[in-house]
């Protein structure tokens, strides 16, 4: 969406249109409006006296690179993107041990390195096809400059502008680059996107424009006097975007485990080294075979995996619902917010008002009015939000009174004005604006005006003028006639928005440059708890400590300035929480990237997009609790299942410390390894990955998964290294060592899937099948010649299995009573 249609959409503030901060929604004037021209019937002079640059000198410029070469950098790079995703400790560990297995085992032992390839391929994929999307979003919202060259006006990309170039501006436009105001008619320029400051400016030629500005009342052209990064906005917007990487409690915590394992690799490899080649003097490429078998295990690869799949697939389903995740841990950071920091427009009301009563004052005939107002609003080709509110309530009423002159709304003078021949040609002027402007300080109406206003309701005043419209002095002595009042659109879901949050432990602050009273009105009426206790930020102490109990207190603040977003921000994060911020302008930057997650809207500049990490592409704050909901299905079926990866990883290390301290074989291949884990991990964790969860968010992901998964290992570990002595004692001759790892096998296979029965509860029916179907899949492995042939497993005699199964039944009842004692002991 272009900033033209961004200025439609905003609406005033309800208690009429005093000065205001931008707030995280639209500029801070009256939307629309700003959009009039000066003055219908008398149009701007015409624009002769610059003709802009000719065909050679912007030939001339290009040549030298004065050109506004300033990419939309909306995320990394695609090279970025690649380098990043492949060059990982995790693909580097599992990479060197692939190739080594290529030249000593036969294929069915380098099946764990293809996870390197899905792993890679879905955070590559998934990251260009953001990439792409915002991209898009970035085109589709860029401005088309009007240029005069060789006294030729027409309209060009802003990658085409050079320097020196006359740029036109009309209502509504917005300042791409830098400049010097060569023509101005009543030109003004609204800099609240840069500066904060609400009140337009009035340029004269001379005066500086910044990029990121746009026009409010009037037009002109001015002269580019900055381009590319050397422009103001620019330099905000690529230092903004500079990428940075959502903090992820899920991806640091397997990070971590990544690093340990690294370090415990070292001695256990060298362990299985010297016990598989030195000791036991076994075949070289049996005893590596071996050796990378035991190392493979101890790396959760499947983990890694299985949380960018779970990201992915979060990913897919919130664009469904247009909703851009930059980042795969954005969904986790948004799950684990506390705090969340809304603003009124655009978020808890709509664009759009609706008369809701007319108060004739002093005797004014309510017919004659009715007519008056229909007339006004008639009289502007693009009006503004009330006055398309007006229109709409009183065109079946309106006099059919020539137009003699307007007068466009200006934040500066707080009303917009016309005048008609009316009835015999009778000359009547009229105003519509602030009644704290058009009325005295004593005037008894605005006790009433006070009144509305506290319901959350915008009050206009008509009142007749006696001076010309375009006079200084045009207000002065006006006779009030009629209040009008107007009544914002709640968005229909704000308040069951609000209501998720309440319920679940998010606090909602709504800050916004509006006045407090009136925003806390709108807050009141959809429910949000605290929204009577309204708190104006001018009065916000300036310490942090002091803001963030003042900001911990209340829930509603008005008349925010785009600094104090930033420290309200920082002041919240000082308490231990976590922050979410949501904005669209280019003021909002700041405040957006430093906070721990970035929502901005698809209308929000491109500022804003660059920084954030989860765009709503719908500009609908309503879809927040969907990103929250499938951020908290992710962080707590991830948890669940990261117990299954790390509890391989525990076993195997204690396998591989066993084997070098008995100086034994290594009882597994790669192979059998890679069997038990798709069968007790692998798919399993897919589907429970992918599950419904609404458990809440907990913080300390790897305490949490390691209490369960150190003990469950130990438990394994020991038991299937009971069962492979005791088989080594009980076969003997030259196949005994398959036989052997049959039995070790079978042992660890019932202990894994009994860990999985434990993780999948509480059952339903399918979690039930799910382990049920996985057992049966390793019967059918045991009975199918084929299969024993090609993963070497072949169960020999009936005593040494039945031992395993009932040293797997033992160590299953030990599992059942650590978790218990677990449970207690070390509560989440």
């Amino acid at each position: 969406m272009t900033q033209r249609a961004k200025i439609d959409t905003d609406g005033p503030e309800p208690h009429g249109p005093e000065p205001h901060g931008r707030g995280s929604h639209g500029p801070a004037i009256d939307a629309g409006a700003e959009l009039d021209p000066v003055h219908p019937m008398q149009p701007p002079e015409p624009a002769g006296r610059h003709t802009g640059l000719t065909a050679a000198e912007v030939a001339e410029h290009v040549a030298r690179g004065e050109i506004n070469d300033v990419p939309v950098r909306s995320s990394r790079s695609t090279a970025e993107i690649v380098r990043g995703n492949v060059f990982t400790r995790f693909n580097a560990i599992i990479g060197v041990l692939w190739v080594i297995m290529f030249f000593v085992a036969p294929i069915q032992d380098t099946l764990f390195g293809f996870v390197i390839i899905a792993n890679t391929g879905i955070g590559i994929i998934q990251e260009l096809r953001a990439k792409k999307t915002l991209d898009g979003l970035a085109v589709i919202g860029e401005a088309k400059p009007t240029v005069r060259r060789d006294g030729v006006a027409a309209e060009i990309s802003t990658s085409e502008i050079v320097l020196g170039d006359l740029i036109e501006l009309g209502p509504g436009d917005k300042v791409v680059v830098d400049g010097v105001v060569a023509e101005a008619d009543s030109l003004e320029i609204d800099e609240s996107l840069l500066t904060g400051e609400a009140d337009p400016v009035l340029k004269r030629p001379g005066d500086t424009v910044m990029s990121g500005s746009f026009v409010v009342v009037g037009g002109g052209a001015f002269h580019a006097t900055k381009v590319g990064r050397d422009a103001y906005a620019a330099q905000l917007a690529e230092e903004a975007s500079r990428f940075t990487l959502v903090d992820s409690e899920l991806r640091n915590g397997i990070s971590t485990i990544l690093k340990y394992v690294t370090w415990m690799m070292i001695p256990t490899a060298l362990g299985l080294i010297l016990s598989q080649l030195v000791v036991k003097q076994n075949d070289f490429k049996n005893s590596i075979a071996r050796t990378v078998g035991g190392i493979v295990p101890m790396i959760p690869e499947g983990l890694v995996l299985l949380t960018s799949v779970a990201f992915a697939i979060g990913v897919i389903r919130l664009g469904r619902m247009k909703v851009l995740v930059q980042e795969l841990p954005a969904i986790e950071g948004l799950a684990r917010v506390n705090v969340v920091c809304l603003d009124k427009t655009g978020t808890l009301t709509e664009g759009g008002m609706d008369v809701s009563e007319l108060r004739p004052l002093g005797g004014a005939d309510e017919a004659y009015v009715r007519q008056v107002l229909g007339a006004i609003g008639a009289s502007d080709p693009r009006p503004n939000a009330s006055l398309t509110a007006i229109n709409d309530a009183y065109r079946g009423d309106r006099g059919e009174w020539p137009v003699t002159a307007a007068l466009p709304f200006s934040s500066v003078r707080k009303y917009s004005g016309a005048a008609f021949e009316e009835a015999a040609g009778r000359p009547a002027r009229w105003l519509l604006g602030a009644p704290d402007v058009l009325l005295g300080e004593d005037d008894p109406a605005l006790t009433e005006v006070d009144h509305l206003n506290q319901q959350g309701l915008r009050v206009l005043l008509l009142a007749r003028a006696h001076a010309e419209l375009d006079s200084p002095e045009a207000a002065a002595g006006a006779e009030p006639t009629a209040l009008v009042v107007l009544e914002q659109r709640l968005r229909p879901d704000a308040a069951e928005t609000l209501a998720y949050f309440a319920d679940q432990n998010v606090a909602a602050k709504v800050i916004s440059g509006d006045n407090a009273v009136s925003v806390g009105a709108v807050a009141a009426k959809l429910g949000l708890a605290g929204a009577e206790h309204t708190v104006d930020a001018r009065r916000l102490p300036a310490g942090q400590e002091e803001m963030a109990g003042a900001l911990e207190s209340g829930a509603v603040f008005g008349r925010v300035t785009p600094q104090q977003k930033r420290d309200m921000v920082g002041a919240l994060q000082s308490r231990g929480h976590t922050v979410a911020m949501t904005g669209d302008g280019v003021n909002d930057v700041l405040a957006l990237k430093d906070a721990d997650i970035g929502v901005s809207m698809g209308s929000g500049s491109e500022a804003t997009r660059a920084v954030a990490q989860i765009v709503l592409m719908n500009n609908s704050f309503a879809t927040l609790p969907s990103v929250v909901a499938e951020g908290r299905r992710v962080i707590g079926n991830i948890t669940r299942v990261a117990t299954l990866f790390l509890t391989k990883t525990v076993y195997s290390v204690l396998l591989a410390i066993l084997v070098a301290c008995f100086q034994v074989e290594y009882p597994f291949l790669p192979r059998h390894l890679t069997l038990l884990s798709t069968l007790t991990i692998g798919i399993p964790a897919f589907f429970l990955a992918l599950a419904p969860n609404t458990e809440r968010a907990q913080p300390n992901f790897v305490r949490r998964v390691m209490r369960y998964a150190i003990p469950s290992g130990l438990i394994a570990g020991i038991a299937t290294f009971v069962t492979y002595l005791i088989a080594r004692s009980y076969y003997t001759g030259p196949d005994s060592l398959e036989a052997e790892t049959s039995a070790a096998t079978l042992t660890l296979f019932l202990v894994s899937i009994w860990v999985l029965a434990i993780v999948a509860r509480p059952y339903t029916w399918w979690r039930v099948a799910l382990v049920v179907s996985m057992g049966v899949a390793f019967l059918v492995v045991l009975a199918v010649p084929a299969l024993q042939h090609f993963f070497a497993l072949k169960l020999v005699g009936a005593v040494m299995p039945w031992t395993a199964v009932a040293i797997a039944v033992v160590a299953s009842a030990a599992l059942e009573y650590c978790w218990r004692l677990v449970g207690r002991k070390m509560p989440a």
